[in-house]
């Protein structure tokens, strides 16, 4: 179906992105999945590109594009290759939000300027070990030292995408103490560099999928942090990580969609080549259908989340429709890729095709930004149930 999105500035960027990978990407698929994630000079590489500031202001060093275009096609472009950026969506796509809305002109200064180049490589810390989709009983804690010039911050944190990479963690923490009653109440974001003593990196998470996004846990004992690295104000957090939340939900349901198209291509490509009883695969009735099938429904899904761009390009996203996005197409990229699978066979569990791949590194996406339970409730309130 024509796309009516994208303009000739962003088909060029397309191109120059699909060469990149191809020749600077690719042939490392296999070294960075065993070492975890990819070096820490590819995101100076990335930085070089401009691929990492696509988003900062220009005077920060950025390329200062206010929509989120050019992110999507990383994501398409980055799935269509069956590669990855490791943490790169969390530190473009999720992290410059909360940068571009909250920090002060100082901070701005002193942070911005790496995050574009790929110096300063960013993660965010919400999930705790007893805290995942319910962020009001996060339990870090960050208290004011007795000169009022530091916070001090004591906890664990979990299921943090980018955190061995990362050099500088946005953690949310608890700035004054559980209230029952205000459960969303006394949460703030506090910036920390990871090189702060007391802060440590510890497991670094193995997964079923997602090989070169690094995950890891992280221990903060008595972080010492200037008051300087608050971000916003004091007890806003809630409201803060409320307010980034249909950006970040629809970068996973773009994501997603490019997944399932990638899987659609490599299923075509397979049942053409393969033959059973004498004849391709592709060329049986079952095959036909079943292919159809995942156009049809990766076709809505992709009218959709081009739909639900547009409207966050205008600041019209509510978070009940990326939350519809979220859910709709991370459950149609699980089904059509598990159909896709199926029709490769058995080598379709070889982790050496890129379906075996798509399979695995989709699974989570139906858990994290926010679980399938909990846009199913976003969505029912907004009902009105």
């Amino acid at each position: 179906m024509q796309r009516t999105i994208f303009t000739e500035e962003h088909e060029q960027f397309r191109k120059m992105l699909r060469d990149f990978i191809e020749r600077e990407v690719a042939p490392h698929r296999e070294e960075w999945d065993e070492m975890g994630r990819p070096p820490r000079e590819f995101f100076r590489r990335l930085g070089e590109l401009g691929i990492l500031g696509i988003q900062v202001p220009e005077e920060f060093g950025g390329g200062g594009e206010s929509g989120f275009k050019f992110n999507t096609i990383v994501f398409e472009e980055v799935a269509r290759a069956g590669v990855s950026f490791g943490s790169y969506t969390v530190h473009a796509c999720l992290i410059l939000p909360y940068l571009l809305e909250y920090a002060t002109e100082e901070q701005k200064q002193r942070w911005l300027p790496g995050f574009a180049d790929g110096s300063i490589m960013t993660a965010i810390a919400m999930t705790e070990p007893g805290t995942g989709s319910d962020l009001a009983n996060i339990a870090t804690s960050a208290k004011l030292s007795e000169d009022g010039k530091h916070y001090i911050i004591n906890g664990a944190k979990t299921f943090i995408t980018g955190g061995v990479t990362a050099d500088l963690i946005l953690t949310v923490c608890r700035t004054s103490p559980f209230d029952p009653e205000n459960r969303r109440g006394g949460l703030s974001i506090i910036a920390v560099p990871t090189d702060t003593e007391g802060f440590a990196v510890g497991r670094k998470l193995d997964k079923i999928g997602l090989h070169q996004q690094d995950t890891a846990e992280l221990s903060y004992t008595d972080v010492k942090v200037p008051v300087e690295n608050l971000l916003g104000e004091e007890g806003a957090g809630f409201g803060y990580l409320t307010h980034n939340l249909p950006q970040e939900r629809l970068s996973i349901a773009l994501n997603q969609v490019g997944f399932a198209e990638a899987a659609i291509a490599h299923a075509i490509a397979y049942t053409k080549e393969r033959k059973v009883f004498g004849k391709p695969v592709a060329s049986f009735q079952n095959t036909k259908f079943v292919l159809a099938e995942c156009s049809a429904e990766t076709q809505a899904a992709r009218v959709y989340v081009d739909h639900c761009l547009e409207l966050l390009d205008r600041k019209e996203l509510t978070v009940a429709d990326a939350a519809r996005a979220k859910l709709f197409c991370t459950e149609v990229s699980g089904r059509v890729i598990d159909k896709c699978l199926q029709l490769h066979g058995g080598y379709g569990y070889i982790t050496e095709y890129p379906i075996a791949r798509l399979y695995a590194d989709t699974r989570v996406t139906r858990i994290y930004g926010g679980t399938s339970e909990v846009m199913k409730t976003i969505i029912s309130k907004d009902l009105g149930l």
